[in-house]
Parts: structure tokens; sequence; C-alpha cells
């Protein structure tokens, strides 16, 4: 089993994601750190996060990653994040909506691991 490093630099960033509402590009974390660490250490503890399976990851129709806390996912790190993201073009906020359910069907013999539906519009807050 992998050992979890826990330094000052993967707490904070994980105190940040989960005190969002909102998915969070890593500029967004690198202004709200406030020099606590740099971009690459950025990058490298949400690498981290991600292979722990403690956050997950979603492209906004800007081409910009954003991460959010995984919240329904069991301790063995199975994901379920088949939910909506959604990305207002107004604000740019990028939201799990954790209950609205994407419903597809793919073609024989074709696998799911993964699904990353983003639904872009005006949120309720812009509207």
């Amino acid at each position: 089993m992998k050992q979890v490093r826990n330094t000052t630099a993967k707490s904070h960033i994980h105190e940040l994601l989960t005190q969002q509402k909102n998915a969070m590009s890593q500029q967004d974390i690198q202004t709200l750190s406030e020099g606590v660490c740099d971009r690459v250490t950025i990058y490298r503890v949400l690498d981290r996060l991600l292979e722990e399976g403690v956050i997950h990851r979603t492209i906004g129709i800007d081409g910009i990653a954003r991460f959010a806390p995984c919240s329904k996912c069991d301790a063995n790190h199975s994901h379920h994040h088949n939910h909506v993201h959604f990305n207002c073009e107004k604000c740019q906020e990028v939201t799990c909506l954790e209950n609205v359910v994407p419903d597809f069907k793919l073609p024989r013999k074709y696998t799911m691991k993964e699904v990353n539906f983003t639904v872009s519009g005006v949120c309720a807050k812009c509207n």
C-alpha cells in the first residue's frame, strides 16, 4: 500500500478545495494561497490528491482544468463522479451538480471508465 504523505502545502490546498462551493483552477488556488506555495508545488499537490482519490478534475468550457473534492467516493478510492458539471458563461464558475445524473447508452463492447459532463449556460446566481 502506498504511503500517503501529508505536507503543509497539501493540507492547505485540500482545505481550500473543501471550503469552496465551486471547482477551482490552479490559478484560483495560487491566488487564495497567498504565497504558501508556488505554482509547481500546487500542480504536484493536485496530482497527488488526484492519485489518492480525494479530489477530481473537470475541464471547463474555457479549457481550464478545475478541481473539486470527492464527495461520494469510498475508502478504496472507488470514484463516483458521473455527475454533471455546470460552467456559467457569465461568472465562469464551475459547479458540481451532484443530484443531476447523466443518462446515456454506449454501443455494445464499449466499456465506460469515466464520464465528464460539462453543461454551459447561466447559473442561478447570475440569472
